[in-house]
């Protein structure tokens, strides 16, 4: 991989977890700030449940965050863009889908099918 495609990476990688980081803090805010009471208990559910439904989108938002960091460290090791497993270079067209992945397609598909069948 050349360093122009290392630069794109990292510049797109940065902004995903620029992106990711103000969503989260904005979530914060927005539940911190909200100190409703609902006399009725099913508004206060409804309450309840939405914040719950937000709360599992940052918990995989945060789970993205650290791939996305660990991403950011293998270009500086020199190591972004290789499989994990084979040690083969990842498609750039699968790194531009997924730029946090660290396997490529054929080990990643022989995972998979060794989930199914365990």
């Amino acid at each position: 991989m050349n360093e122009k495609q290392i630069n794109e990476f990292r510049t797109l990688l940065q902004s995903q977890m620029d992106e990711l980081l103000v969503d989260a803090d904005k979530t914060v805010s927005d539940m911190t700030e909200e100190n409703i009471n609902f006399p009725d208990p099913t508004d206060r559910a409804s309450l309840e449940s939405d914040r719950n439904f937000e709360l599992r989108i940052r918990d995989r938002e945060r789970k993205l965050i650290n791939k996305i960091r660990e991403a950011l460290e293998r270009i500086e090791d020199a190591s972004f863009g290789l499989c994990e497993s084979c040690e083969e270079q990842i498609g750039v067209e699968r790194l531009r889908v997924r730029p946090v992945t660290t396997l490529c397609i054929d080990c990643k598909t022989e995972q998979e099918r060794q989930e199914k069948v365990g």
